[in-house]
């Protein structure tokens, strides 16, 4: 079983215009609401490839009730309610526009020791560990690094999937696999990773300190994985159009289940290819939390896959 976190959920509104622009009345198409948030995508999409996942972290009661009528959930309850993410989809040409609401603040003072308590006991039953997206107020930046810290220890592959100061604590804990987009690794390493090779200079100070891999996801130009066994980019041959919402959230799936499955040392190249094919298969859906199983397997084989140089392996 993979376990996911996620402690400021979310409703998902999608609403589908034909073109939307800034200041003008639009008479929407269609409406979807369902239950969100990263870790919630993740664990659907868990669900979707074959793999048994749970999902915890904070809710209120409707929203755990919401969420148990279509996966197994086990939440601790502390938001006094649960936000709204509005995505705007247009019909035209895929282009998404998107709203985030900040969310509730914790009104349970043992919330964190609850949740934590929670996850630890679950630990000698799973074999992944996934914690994604933001915090709700009056929760500690270091909790996501200090449950990974746990599961790790436990043996359990972690992924964080977290950003600010909660994403600097994470990669402080050893062990650990983060997923970063481009402008997270920035923020994380004060650096600007324009190109494959400079997301390697940023990320490979983090390898040495002990982080396992950081898989950075660059929306259409793919992603890149760093590691102490080398580094890799995959890239589609041509990028496809269609909601990126979601899209990290599915990467982030595939490679937990990867990881879950690996007895050893994975073969990165192998998870980044599965990373962006399940990438892809989540742009062509108009929801987060969804992929399109059958271009998951038609796009894998065109996947591109190069071997980065390390500054180790171009010095002299």
């Amino acid at each position: 079983m993979i376990l996911t976190v996620t402690m400021n959920p979310a409703y998902d509104m999608t609403y589908r215009v034909e073109h939307f622009e800034r200041g003008q009345a639009h008479r929407v198409r269609s409406v979807e609401q369902r239950i969100g948030g990263k870790g919630i995508n993740v664990t659907r999409v868990l669900n979707q490839i074959g793999k048994y996942a749970r999902a915890t972290g904070f809710s209120d009661h409707a929203y755990a009730a919401a969420a148990e009528l279509e996966m197994p959930v086990d939440f601790v309850h502390a938001l006094p309610w649960v936000r709204r993410t509005v995505v705007i989809s247009e019909s035209g040409d895929g282009t998404a526009t998107a709203l985030w609401e900040p969310g509730a603040r914790v009104s349970n003072p043992h919330a964190a020791e609850q949740l934590s308590v929670r996850v630890a006991g679950m630990l000698t039953d799973i074999n992944g560990l996934v914690i994604s997206g933001s915090l709700p107020g009056g929760i500690s930046h270091s909790l996501p690094a200090d449950i990974a810290r746990t599961a790790i220890a436990a043996r359990v592959p972690t992924i964080c999937d977290v950003d600010g100061e909660a994403l600097r604590l994470a990669a402080q804990v050893p062990g650990i696999v983060l997923m970063p987009n481009t402008e997270e690794l920035e923020r994380l390493t004060g650096r600007v990773p324009v190109t494959p090779d400079e997301v390697v200079t940023a990320a490979l100070p983090l390898i040495e300190r002990g982080v396992r891999a950081v898989v950075a996801t660059r929306g259409a130009e793919g992603m890149v994985v760093v590691t102490a066994e080398g580094a890799w980019s995959a890239v589609l041959p041509e990028p496809l159009a269609g909601n990126p919402t979601g899209a990290g959230d599915s990467a982030t799936a595939a490679v937990i289940a990867a990881l879950s499955d690996a007895k050893d040392t994975p073969d990165w190249p192998a998870v980044l290819v599965d990373a962006v094919a399940t990438s892809a298969a989540a742009v062509v859906i108009p929801v987060a939390g969804e992929i399109d199983r059958r271009v998951r397997t038609q796009i894998a084989p065109t996947v591109i896959v190069d071997r980065l140089a390390t500054p180790q392996e171009t010095s002299p």
